[in-house]
């Protein structure tokens, strides 16, 4: 599980963030779009980096997509996203969020041999 000092929001902040419904929120859950976990009180939540200027990060689809391949649950995602990787420098989601994702990809699809 990710640490617990991170910025993480829930569905309706990120709806916020991205000027869409709620039920688009949903639906970019359901499509490998955004993963999220749940916080001790049982919401639905996520790390803030994951959207940022409106939209969500460029790149993290596909993360989410290979590591899911690598039947990693959405904790463990997270929580690969979140974990700093000094060679990065800082973690898998500082990068994406960086647009350095070619990197971050390659790790992804490595994390599941």
């Amino acid at each position: 599980m990710p640490e617990p000092d991170l910025d993480f929001i829930t569905l309706p902040e990120v709806a916020d963030r991205l000027g869409v419904a709620i039920t688009s929120v949903h639906q970019l859950l359901k499509d490998g779009q955004l993963v999220a976990t749940r916080s001790p009180d049982g919401k639905r939540i996520l790390p803030a980096i994951f959207v940022s200027g409106g939209t969500v990060v460029t790149g993290l689809s596909s993360v989410i997509t290979l590591l899911r391949d690598a039947h990693f649950s959405d904790a463990e995602i997270i929580d690969w996203l979140l974990r700093v990787d000094e060679s990065l420098p800082g973690s898998p989601a500082e990068a994406l969020a960086a647009n350095r994702g070619t990197e971050v990809k390659r790790r992804a699809q490595a994390a599941g041999f």
